[in-house]
């Protein structure tokens, strides 16, 4: 009898404190993923409460890409986005609406990765000249950085874009295993932990990646910033406090993964597959400077961002001359050298 009480008495409680969340205004915040580890940060907001510490519910719209999470800000589905930076530049080169107001990233991770059973054939980036390349998914509007540093390496290499077939990858682990397990694509601009799984289990080799400077010498601004929590001009405007709520949000993860061991990150995510919790450890082990330690701009890094984004352009095409300094605001974060 008093274990049938006891479990009414646990029932209720679960049954308020859904309503009482049901009862928040809700924050929605579009992000490539899930699982994406550029992007942990946000997806830790909810686990570990941050959004209720502010009083709000936060809402995540995951997406195939950066591009696509600009896209459900641009066209109001989602407050807030969080995106690489040189795709927001090409958004705002396009005409779109799309200020950049916190880091999440201290370093960008990307990989480009091809596919093993391709080993004796490519042997450096000029050898993928005819072969299909998988970026993160863009937009009409918004080349997504995956597909930016795609195209800069090949140029590096001294191959014409026009010379491969680019292909949407997606921004998880479904979508970016299985075009190369499956053999839809050559090669990846990718992300981690996805690409260290891949490369464990046998089924990719890496070309580049940006966390190893040698093979990314080429590349100008590689140390760019890269997610980064953006809205619009007008929620800026109108609603400055859920700004500043989505902020510290953002802070209280960061802060969050700073205090806690990659285990302790894992296991709040609740990853169960034997597999994906190994390759997620590891890459936090990997790249422990990956994530904004104080949630404030980097003078050096956004001068870094505009070399990268300039270094894509042709002179007088959209975006030419185009700063991140002209659609950063940084009255809630701050920023250092």
């Amino acid at each position: 009898m008093r274990l049938q009480s006891l479990m009414c008495v646990l029932l209720l409680l679960l049954i308020v404190a859904t309503a009482q969340a049901a009862d928040l205004p809700q924050i929605v915040v579009s992000a490539p993923g899930p699982r994406n580890m550029s992007y942990l940060p946000i997806d830790l907001i909810p686990v570990i409460g941050a959004d209720k510490e502010e009083g709000v519910r936060l809402t995540i719209l995951h997406t195939g890409g950066g591009g696509v999470a600009l896209n459900n800000l641009v066209t109001r589905n989602a407050d807030f986005a969080v995106a690489g930076v040189p795709a927001a530049l090409s958004l705002k080169a396009n005409g779109g609406e799309v200020v950049v107001i916190a880091p999440v990233n201290d370093a960008p991770l990307f990989v480009l990765m091809v596919r093993s059973g391709l080993k004796d054939k490519v042997k450096r980036i000029a050898d993928l000249k005819g072969r299909v390349i998988g970026v993160n998914t863009g937009t009409r509007t918004a080349k997504t950085t995956s597909q930016q540093l795609g195209e800069l390496l090949l140029k590096s290499a001294g191959v014409p874009i026009d010379a491969v077939r680019i292909v949407p990858a997606g921004q998880s682990w479904v979508e970016q295993s299985s075009l190369m397990i499956s053999g839809a694509a050559d090669a990846v601009v990718g992300d981690e932990p996805f690409a260290s799984r891949l490369q464990k289990d046998g089924k990719v080799f890496f070309l580049a990646h940006l966390a190893q400077p040698e093979t990314v010498k080429d590349i100008k601004g590689v140390n760019f910033l890269h997610a980064a929590l953006v809205s619009r001009p007008d929620v800026i405007a109108n609603d400055p406090a859920n700004v500043g709520k989505m902020v510290r949000m953002v802070k209280k993860s960061l802060a969050w993964i700073a205090s806690h061991t990659p285990e302790q990150v894992v296991d709040a995510l609740g990853v169960k597959d034997a597999d994906e919790r190994d390759a997620m450890i590891l890459a936090l082990k990997r790249y422990p400077k990956a994530f904004s330690r104080d949630g404030k701009f980097s003078t050096a890094q956004l001068n870094e961002t505009d070399a990268f984004f300039q270094s894509g352009l042709e002179p007088g095409a959209p975006g030419w001359g185009l700063s991140i300094e002209s659609m950063l605001v940084d009255r809630w974060t701050g920023r250092r050298k």
